[in-house]
């Protein structure tokens, strides 16, 4: 497992977020877990 910082932009913020993942994730996979992450977290809060 390695841990990536993400930046992700989101209603026009941008934020950073740690991913936990496989060294054989690709980049696509490993911003799409980011970018569920801060989906999750800021989706609830607005």
């Amino acid at each position: 497992m390695c841990e990536y910082t993400i930046y992700v932009t989101y209603k026009g913020k941008q934020y950073q977020t740690n991913v936990l993942a496989d060294k054989n994730k690709s980049q696509e996979e490993i911003y799409r877990i980011g970018k569920e992450q801060v989906l999750r977290q800021w989706a609830i809060n607005y």
